[in-house]
């Protein structure tokens, strides 16, 4: 596989948009099928193999809750 551009990217979006995209992520992990998603233009397909965990991070002004899916190419 070609390998692709380094990309950190962090899109807002409505909370509508936000639920239903959660809700499918919950509805493939628990299904066992990859997640497909398109993010800032570029598609991303998670592989049923990626590990989920939550990052909590917290600054003098500011916390953060981060969901995260990740996995070898």
């Amino acid at each position: 596989m070609g390998s692709k551009a380094e990309r950190d990217v962090e899109k807002g979006y409505p909370k509508a948009d936000f639920v239903a995209k959660l809700r499918r992520l919950a509805d493939a992990i628990e299904k066992g099928e990859r997640f497909e998603i398109q993010i800032a233009g570029e598609r991303i397909y998670v592989p049923v193999r990626a590990e989920f965990t939550i990052e909590h991070e917290r600054s003098d002004d500011e916390e953060e809750i981060e969901f995260q899916l990740k996995w070898q190419r």
